[in-house]
């Protein structure tokens, strides 16, 4: 009479150590970071696939973001990549609150989680400054002719008329100017989800608002949690717990912000 003995499977993770070899807590960041990267991935999808669509009537970006505070004139796209550099250094600033974790040196990580949130705010406030001025318009706005072209008149440019079809600018000036502007269609002042004077279609302030505003959301949630775990730090709160595993977390949301930002910033603006 034979027996035979049940060889019971090896548990690859019994639940004391993880097979990454990082905390539950980092892993399920990494879980959250996928998919809101799938989010911000299937918004860009969109908004390339409209763009691609309606290419003839899409508004260069390089056109219509051109104000910069202090500045008469325009200066295409340089505030927004003023933004782009501030949240970039503000990345470098959390990189070093990290470093220091590391190195147990609680009051280096209060400076650079201190100076990541100064960081994180200016962005905050400059992308508010940008969404005025896109919601405002200019101050005659644009005209929209009976044949369906479009035409702008520019602050710097007084007496100018800019008419534009097919990505081919035409200028006009003095009398006929003025004729045109009389006959006019319709006048649009700034942009709003229905209309915007920056083109024919109003999928372009949509866009706009929806990625812009999604992103400027990330990053202000990002700065509140990153003042809840600054007053931790200087309440010594992580010094008592012998690591500093939280600033970690809360860098990885960070460095995603600011990640997906330049996708923002090389997709929407730039190409």
């Amino acid at each position: 009479m034979s027996t035979t003995t049940e060889v019971k499977p090896k548990s690859i993770w019994s639940g004391g150590f993880s097979p990454f070899n990082i905390s539950w807590g980092k892993m399920f960041m990494w879980f959250f970071l996928v998919s809101d990267a799938f989010t911000f991935s299937s918004l860009l999808v969109a908004y390339g696939t409209m763009r691609h669509r309606f290419t003839d009537i899409w508004p260069a970006p390089g056109d219509v973001f051109t104000h910069f505070p202090f500045i008469h004139g325009h200066v295409p796209l340089a505030y927004v990549g003023l933004m782009t550099f501030i949240l970039i250094m503000s990345s470098v600033t959390m990189v070093l609150a990290v470093d220091a974790g590391h190195a147990r040196n609680n009051k280096s990580v209060a400076t650079w989680l201190g100076l990541t949130i100064i960081g994180g705010l200016m962005f905050v406030g400059s992308q508010a400054w940008e969404w005025y001025h896109f919601i405002k318009g200019s101050e005659e706005g644009t005209y929209i002719l009976a044949d369906g072209r479009f035409a702008r008149t520019d602050e710097y440019e007084p007496g100018k008329l800019f008419i534009w079809h097919d990505h081919h600018k035409t200028v006009i000036e003095g009398a006929e100017a003025e004729k045109l502007k009389a006959s006019a269609v319709k006048n649009i002042k700034g942009a709003n989800l229905i209309e915007n004077e920056y083109g024919n279609t109003p999928l372009f302030a949509n866009f706009f608002f929806f990625i812009t505003g999604f992103h400027g959301f990330h990053v202000f949630s990002g700065v509140v949690i990153n003042i809840i775990i600054f007053f931790n730090v200087l309440g010594g709160v992580y010094k008592r717990r012998g690591h500093y595993e939280q600033v970690e977390k809360v860098g990885l949301y960070w460095h995603f912000v600011d990640l997906v930002w330049v996708f923002v910033f090389t997709f929407f603006y730039l190409v």
